[in-house]
């Protein structure tokens, strides 16, 4: 029975601390005293500046098809105006963020829904909340350049349809509109991730933005990063381009009095090099400058023992350890690459020599650290197992598809704990709701008017009820922006197709997702698959039933309550999320009594009939959070609930989704509290389910 409990007790949503939005208010204006608007003016602007030379410098590499190149005219001169630039940033930051870790509580606690204070939460957890921020970001910003391309496309058609042809005159006119097209083009293209780390850094939300010499407490050995630019996010690796991360004369006044400076602290490396050679534990490593940055890694002028290569000179002579990230090949990941710590390396030689293309390049003999965990990448491989590439190859397989072909993907189930292996059983698979007799769905809702897929917010009816706003970005199948009150779907009665983005929680299960046999949790779920933040993995399906129906019902650990009304009242301790929503059923509803306002009316039992969500464990750091969603109808008493990725979520991590228990909030028939111990091994686990 406590197997069962743990595997698959009720769920609710999220619980914060009471009194959070006040603690806020009050850190927010001491934060405001603590520096005079004329200098956080100057200081936006010099922050504004340097972003915008970046983004400018990085939009002419995409003119030429490669995110890393640099124009080949005056290299050294560029590379030199952008490294003085990262010590402007640095300082700059350094300035800002002086003493601001009341400042970086209140941001994080108020980002998509995360829920209880930084401070009390562990430096794993922070290092979620500051990437799931940032992802947020990032993606806020992908959905503005979606929406800027979908209204050149139509500015451009408008144009078309309405263009005037004079004799003599067409070619030049024509030419001329296409040379401005294409300037106008080059200056609006921007790279989101970067615009991301900007936000991050005038949120002050940068959770490490000192640089500091070894491990970040965290960040362990084997962590994955999706781009350069979650790196920077975190303060891990300060620069988006440059492999070489040291510290300047700057950091001497500060605490390292005794070091010659500059001193590296990180480099990544990602094959840029020709002359790089990487043997896993022993590495030798080629300093940065001098190579051609069109892609062919070919060296083209001699390099300097100055900046990053001093900085690594200095680390020899001073026995100073550095972090090092490799990258690789990952399709997954919006650049292409996937960078993985690997731990502290020593330098423990430099020297001077021709490289293969005849240019002098510093090398560096880098020897990893005895006493750290074993390296999980020598190429993409992840810690938590090996995905299979078929049927045969899974280990411990008790069920080829537990949906008996429901689903689109099969659902694999495996066992390799019990003995004989045994498969789930005791339910029957189902893909849609079942609605029970007593429970009416409302009918007959309007919908949009768009046609084909819906565009302008500002013209979406659909959109208007999310705050004039999508809550979707339609990149990697469609992912949800961030954590919202309720999400209003396009439906039945709107004019848009299935292809819609508005649609994204409507198409299915898309990943290919198993059922595991667990020691003590029971069965568990995992996916084969990477799980970008924000992707939809499941809808929680079962039995919508009337949750005084379930007063009779015993020992049934599969029922959810739909408490999306009293999530978005903060009722009962529950957290209110962020998102605006205009709905007459919500800002009118006054209950004949207090419990008819603070219990949920529905609730979904999933303990005889059911989906693969009625799998999915518990978890105290969970990375999946729970969604209501309406499509049909808009009725929030009777929302579909969804289970989103709250982070990136590598292969053959378990998802879990917080239940929600309060502690000591569960009493058996006798009025007796029931206590039950949580087995997640979150770092800042509960060590109670309730």
């Amino acid at each position: 029975m406590v197997e069962q409990c743990v595997s698959n007790g009720p769920k609710r949503k999220e619980v914060a601390k009471n009194g959070k939005k006040e603690k806020q208010k009050t850190e927010e204006t001491e934060t405001q005293r603590r520096t005079s608007d004329r200098i956080k003016s100057k200081q936006r602007e010099e922050k504004e500046r340097l972003v915008r030379k970046r983004v400018q410098i990085l939009d002419e590499q995409e003119e030429k098809g490669n995110l890393r190149k640099r124009p080949n005219a005056n290299v050294t001169e560029e590379e030199e105006e952008e490294e003085e630039e990262v010590v402007m940033a640095e300082k700059l930051l350094n300035q800002v963020l002086g003493s601001t870790e009341k400042q970086k509580e209140v941001t994080l606690s108020d980002a998509g829904g995360v829920g209880n204070v930084v401070t009390e939460k562990s430096a794993t957890v922070k290092v979620k909340d500051t990437l799931r921020l940032f992802n947020k970001f990032y993606l806020q910003l992908v959905q503005e350049e979606e929406l800027r391309c979908a209204k050149a496309k139509v500015d451009k058609n408008v144009s078309k349809g309405s263009k005037k042809t004079y004799k003599g005159s067409k070619n030049s006119v024509d030419k001329s509109k296409k040379e401005n097209t294409a300037e106008d083009d080059k200056k609006k293209a921007k790279r989101p991730d970067l615009k991301a780390i900007s936000k991050m850094m005038e949120a002050n939300a940068i959770m490490y933005p000192e640089k500091t010499i070894g491990d970040l407490p965290g960040i362990n050995v084997g962590h994955r990063f999706y781009s350069r630019a979650e790196m920077v996010a975190v303060g891990f690796h300060s620069h988006w381009l440059n492999g070489i991360d040291y510290m300047g004369k700057f950091y001497k006044k500060r605490v390292y009095h005794n070091f010659m400076f500059p001193l590296a602290i990180a480099i990544v490396i990602s094959g840029m090099y020709e002359d790089d050679l990487d043997n896993a534990e022993d590495v030798i490593y080629t300093g940065q400058g001098g190579h051609d940055l069109t892609g062919n890694k070919r060296q083209i002028r001699d390099q300097k023992l100055e900046r990053g290569n001093l900085a690594l000179k200095n680390c020899v002579e001073q026995c100073v350890p550095v972090r090092v990230v490799r990258g690789h090949e990952c399709a997954s990941s919006y650049c292409g690459k996937v960078y993985t710590y690997d731990g502290l390396y020593k330098v423990v030689q430099y020297w001077a020599e021709k490289g293969l293309s005849g240019f002098t390049v510093f090398k560096y003999r880098l020897r990893r650290l005895e006493g750290q965990p074993l390296l999980t990448t020598n190429q993409v491989q992840f810690s938590y197992g090996r995905v299979p590439q078929s049927v045969a190859e899974i280990r411990g397989l008790v069920c080829e598809d537990i949906s008996g072909g429901q689903e689109d993907v099969p659902i694999p189930a495996t066992n390799l704990v019990d003995d004989p292996p045994v498969a789930p059983s005791g339910y029957t698979y189902r893909k849609s709701l079942q609605i029970s007799k007593n429970v009416k769905l409302p009918t007959n809702v309007s919908g949009c008017n768009c046609k084909g897929t819906c565009v302008d917010p500002r013209t979406c009816a659909c959109a208007k009820l999310n705050g004039s706003d999508f809550p979707y970005v339609n990149c990697h199948g469609g992912r949800l922006i961030e954590a919202r009150a309720v999400v209003f779907e396009c439906g039945p009665g709107c004019g848009c197709g299935p292809g819609c983005v508005n649609r994204t929680s409507q198409r299915g299960i898309k990943h290919r997702l198993e059922v595991f046999r667990t020691p003590k949790k029971g069965w568990a779920v995992r996916s084969w698959d990477f799980l970008p933040a924000g992707a939809p993995v499941c809808e929680y399906i079962g039995v919508l039933i009337r949750a005084e129906d379930t007063d009779h019902v015993c020992e049934n650990n599969y029922i959810f309550d739909i408490d999306c009304l009293q999530t978005m009242r903060g009722l009962d301790g529950r957290e209110r999320r962020l998102g605006d929503v205009s709905v007459p059923a919500i800002n009118n509803f006054d209950g004949d009594d207090q419990k008819s306002e603070s219990v949920p009316e529905f609730c979904i039992d999933a303990g005889s009939t059911g989906n693969i969500a009625r799998f999915i464990n518990h978890s105290c750091e969970p990375n999946l959070f729970v969604q209501c969603v309406l499509s049909s109808h808009h009725d929030v008493k009777l929302a579909r609930v969804m289970l989103f990725a709250a982070d990136n979520i590598p292969p053959m991590q378990e998802l879990t989704y917080d239940y929600g228990y309060a502690l000591d909030s569960v009493s058996g028939p006798d009025g007796k509290i029931i206590q039950m111990p949580c087995y997640c091994g979150a770092a800042d686990c509960r060590k109670r389910l309730f």
